[in-house]
């Protein structure tokens, strides 16, 4: 905690507002990085989709 309160101090930000920034970037994290490979997949095999459907 005491970690915490010192990285938040050092930023000249809340405790809440470090917590909270931290939080919603882990949160959305994942989905991006799902989207990211979805898409490149996507993007890669498209011309296999297209003689496929």
């Amino acid at each position: 905690m005491q970690k915490l309160q010192t990285l938040a101090q050092e930023n000249g930000i809340s405790l809440e507002d470090l917590l909270r920034t931290r939080i919603e970037d882990w949160l959305s994290w994942p989905t991006s990085e799902f989207a990211q490979a979805a898409n490149y997949v996507l993007t890669k095999n498209a011309e296999l989709y297209r003689r496929l459907a």
